[in-house]
């Protein structure tokens, strides 16, 4: 074997990368679209928060048949089919009536029903990215690109926040679903064509790289059926202790993802397409933080291990996270209370690249599985947090529903202490 390892590895993340950014240009449409689609439709924020919730119950459900799917079906496959129903699913949304032509109940009911089956089909996403980084990098080597991979998610925001704000101005939201629709199936396409299911199966990778990612990693071993992988993985203690704190965490992440274009609009009153360049910020904000995190996570694994490499960045994110969130919402001028909430995002997303890359060296060849039980409670919160920040609004103000993630993300701090990311998964 001889030369230098060629970068294979790192042209298949720039395909995830790409159908991370997609997936949440498809998703996060209905949050900058909220506004109009809540006057349009007729709907009550209260409404609208079932309608959100719809979404992260079928990405919760889903989550763990989604890491099942991946493992099993391998992520060529599963992440083809997936990225084809999600622009099925955009034009869906389309077809929904309007109060003019239907019922408030059919409304409602129709828009809920579309919005849990795009919460289904976007569910294996990062399940099926977890699968393929533990493939295609080497151990020790996980944290960076799945910190650029929430980089691409909140770049998708980023992107869709402005642009998206300014088409359903010009055209309405239909118009604007419909021409985002396509960019699902030029991922299933691009992924399908490149892609293969292990290193050594694509034609363009060396021997040194095939090497270099099989360095360190566990001879692969026959998993007995009984129990079942995802059995396997809610028994260990440490998956489980990571899951509840990433689901604590998460409850911010449902906050900014849900609601905040809409604070900025009827809240504090910014115009919708300056709310849509600061909602851009924000997410830009968010992916710096993701690709700095995962970057600080590998290294502190190698001068640290696996336990502390993974536990300080998340500890020293989500206390800085809380600190800004409180101080953000009760900020008087809105232009530093924005500036303050998307700092917040900034240290929020430095945990993604260590919760994930932790999934991985504790699930080893259930990594697909293990990152959709993370992902799972993860959602769940989701749930809460789409229906919770509303009510905390109407029944104490809008500062305490949004301060009122930093009492999850401390939380989440304490629960991440008792984590050892070193310890793996018994598979035989």
């Amino acid at each position: 074997m001889t030369g230098k390892p060629t970068n294979i590895r790192w042209r298949i993340f720039l395909v995830l990368a790409l159908a991370s950014f997609v997936s949440y240009v498809l998703r996060a449409n209905i949050s900058i679209a909220a506004p109009t689609m809540i006057e349009e439709l007729g709907l009550t924020e209260i409404q609208w928060g079932w309608i959100l919730a719809a979404f992260t119950m079928g990405y919760s459900i889903f989550q763990i048949p989604g890491g099942v799917f991946g493992d099993k079906a391998g992520p060529r496959k599963a992440l083809t089919i997936i990225a084809v129903l999600w622009g099925i699913f955009m034009i869906l949304t389309i077809a929904i009536p309007g109060p003019d032509v239907a019922s408030a109940g059919v409304v409602i009911g129709s828009l809920i029903a579309v919005r849990f089956l795009v919460g289904a089909v976007h569910a294996p996403i990062y399940p099926v990215m977890n699968t393929a980084i533990s493939r295609w990098f080497p151990v020790g080597g996980w944290a960076l690109p799945l910190g650029l991979s929430s980089t691409a998610l909140t770049l998708g925001f980023a992107a869709t926040a402005p642009v998206l704000a300014w088409l359903i101005l010009d055209f309405g939201w239909r118009v604007a679903f419909l021409l985002l629709a396509p960019l699902g199936f030029i991922v299933a396409g691009i992924w399908w064509w490149y892609v293969r299911y292990f290193p050594s199966d694509h034609a363009a990778i060396n021997e040194a790289e095939v090497a270099l990612i099989a360095a360190k990693r566990p001879a692969p071993v026959e998993i007995p059926a009984h129990p079942p992988g995802w059995v396997r993985i809610l028994k260990n203690r440490n998956m489980l202790l990571l899951t509840l704190s990433y689901t604590c965490s998460n409850f911010v992440f449902g906050e900014v993802f849900g609601w905040f274009y809409y604070y900025l609009v009827e809240v504090r009153e910014f115009d919708p397409t300056d709310a849509g360049w600061v909602t851009a910020s924000q997410w830009a904000a968010g992916g710096a933080g993701a690709a700095l995190g995962g970057w600080l996570c590998d290294r502190l694994c190698k001068k640290l291990g696996l336990r502390w490499g993974c536990r300080w960045p998340i500890i020293i994110a989500l206390v800085g996270c809380s600190v800004l969130l409180v101080a953000g919402a009760y900020h008087t001028n809105p232009i530093v209370a924005v500036t303050l909430l998307a700092l917040c995002f900034f240290f929020h997303q430095l945990t993604e690249g260590a919760y994930w890359a932790a999934s991985i060296a504790i699930g080893t060849q259930l990594a697909g599985m293990a990152g959709g039980i993370l992902n799972t409670g993860a959602n769940a919160m989701s749930v809460v947090s789409a229906l919770l920040v509303p009510w905390f609004a109407h029944q104490f103000g809008w500062q305490f529903a949004i301060a009122s993630g930093a009492i999850f993300a401390l939380i989440a701090v304490v629960l991440l202490l008792f984590v050892r990311a070193d310890e793996t998964i018994k598979l035989d």
